[in-house]
C-alpha cells in the first residue's frame, strides 16, 4: 500500500528522518530546508530531491505539487532551539514574538491544514510541550484535531529503537484514517546498541588526525592542555577525575558542578549521550572517546545517530567545514528513530487496508 503515497520532509536537513523512511520502503518526493548547506548529502544519500526553501513562504500549491499524483504522507522537525534544554531564557521561552522560529510550527500546520496529508509526524525535543506555557504545541495539536486528524503524541527514548544514544524525543502523529501510534520499543535495557557495538572497528586515529580511508572519521585538535585533561580521564570519567591543575575556577568553586558531563569520557558497554551540535568538542559534553585521547570524530558521531557508515556528507567539490558539519550531524533525526516512524505508519496503512 505504501506505494500509493509519496512523502515529503520538512525542515530535512541532511536526511536523517528521510533516509529512515526509505529504509522502509517508502517513496520520498523531496526534503525542504532553508540550509542550502544541507542539499550535498541529502540528495547524494537519498536519491530525491533537496528544495532550498524557506518553510514560512513555502506556498501549499509548491508543495502539492511536489507530491504529485500520488497520495500524501508529510512528516518533520521544526528547528528545535527555541525548545532546547540548552535555551532557557525566559524571554525565548516565554515569548513567541521574541524568536521567529517559533513561528515554523505554525507555518507547519498552516501547510497541513491547506494540503491535507493523510499521515502526518512531527518530530521535535520535549520540552516543546512545555515551553512558552505549552501554547505553540497545544495551537499546533488543537489546529490539526479541528480540521478530523486523529494525534497521538508522547516522549520517546531513540535507544529503544535501536539508536546507540541516548536521546528523548517528542514524537507526534496524526492521521485522517483514525488511531495512530508509534511501534513498542524495540530494545530494552540489557539490549541496547552500545558505544562499542557502533565504533568499536574503527581505526584509531589522534586528534586532530585524519583517517586515510575515510576523510570523515577526524577529529577536532585539542590543546596541549586539553589534551592533559583527557589522558587524565578514565573511561566514563570527567573533570572530576582531574588534579586541581587541570581544573577550571569554575570546577573549584563548585559552580561548573551541573556540566558534570564536560570533557568527559564515553563508556564503551553504555549508549552515547545525546548527539548535540557540539558533538565533536570536548569540552561540550561527555563527547571524549572512550579510550582514544580525543574527542570523538565526526564519523563516530554520525554512527552514534544510527546514519550508515557509508552515508556520505563530504562534497568534494566545496571547502569542507569540520564545524559545519557536526551541526548538521548534531541536528538530524536519528535514522533508527525515523525508521520507526516509518514502520508505524506503515503499520497504520496495512492495518487500513485490511479493515477495507
Amino acid at each position: 500500500m505504501i506505494n500509493e503515497f509519496s512523502v515529503i520532509d520538512l525542515f530535512c536537513g541532511i536526511g536523517g528522518l528521510t533516509h529512515g523512511f526509505v529504509k522502509e520502503g517508502f517513496s520520498v518526493a523531496a526534503g525542504v530546508d532553508f540550509d542550502k548547506s544541507c542539499k550535498f548529502a541529502y540528495e547524494k544519500n537519498n536519491k530525491t530531491q533537496f528544495l532550498h526553501k524557506d518553510i514560512g513562504s513555502l506556498a501549499s500549491s509548491e508543495l502539492n505539487s511536489l507530491f504529485g499524483n500520488k497520495r500524501k504522507i508529510l512528516i518533520g522537525c521544526a528547528p528545535c532551539q527555541p525548545y532546547s534544554i540548552f535555551n532557557k531564557k525566559k524571554d525565548i521561552v516565554e515569548n513567541s514574538e521574541a524568536d521567529p522560529r517559533w513561528k515554523l510550527l505554525y507555518s507547519f500546520s498552516t501547510l497541513i491544514k491547506e494540503t491535507r496529508p493523510e499521515v502526518i509526524s512531527m518530530e521535535n525535543v520535549p520540552l516543546l510541550k512545555s515551553y512558552g506555557g505549552g501554547v505553540v504545541f497545544n495551537d499546533f495539536v488543537k489546529a490539526l484535531e479541528e480540521i478530523g486528524y486523529h494525534i497521538s503524541h508522547d516522549v520517546f527514548n531513540a535507544q529503544d529503537y535501536g539508536v546507540p544514544q541516548r536521546r528523548k524525543r517528542l514524537v507526534l502523529l496524526g492521521s485522517l484514517h483514525g488511531k495512530i501510534n508509534m511501534i513498542p520499543p524495540t530494545h530494552q535495557l540489557g539490549k541496547y546498541v552500545t558505544v562499542r557495538q557502533t565504533i568499536g572497528n574503527l581505526s584509531p586515529i589522534r586528534d586532530g588526525e585524519i583517517d586515510k580511508k575515510d576523510k570523515l572519521h577526524r577529529s577536532r585538535k585539542l590543546t596541549e592542555l586539553n589534551k592533559r585533561r583527557i589522558q587524565a580521564t578514565k573511561e566514563g570519567g570527567s573533570w572530576k577525575d582531574w588534579d586541581d591543575e587541570l581544573k577550571l575556577a569554575c570546577h573549584k568553586n563548585g559552580g561548573g558542578e551541573k556540566y558534570s558531563s564536560v570533557y568527559g569520557r564515553m563508556q564503551w558497554d553504555d549508549v552515547a549521550p545525546t548527539m548535540t551540535t557540539y558533538c565533536i568538542g570536548l569540552n561540550n559534553g561527555r563527547f571524549g572517546h572512550p579510550e582514544q585521547d580525543r574527542a570523538i570524530s565526526l564519523r563516530e558521531a554520525a554512527l552514534l545517530q544510527s546514519f550508515p557508515k557509508g552515508y556520505n556528507l563530504i562534497d568534494s567539490k566545496k571547502e569542507f567545514s569540520l564545524m559545519n558539519t557536526a551541526k548538521h550531524i548534531g541536528n538530524a533525526v536519528p535514522v533508527l528513530l525515523g525508521k520507526a516512524i516509518a514502520k508505524s505508519i506503515k503499520l497504520h496503512l496495512n492495518n487500513i487496508q485490511d479493515n477495507g
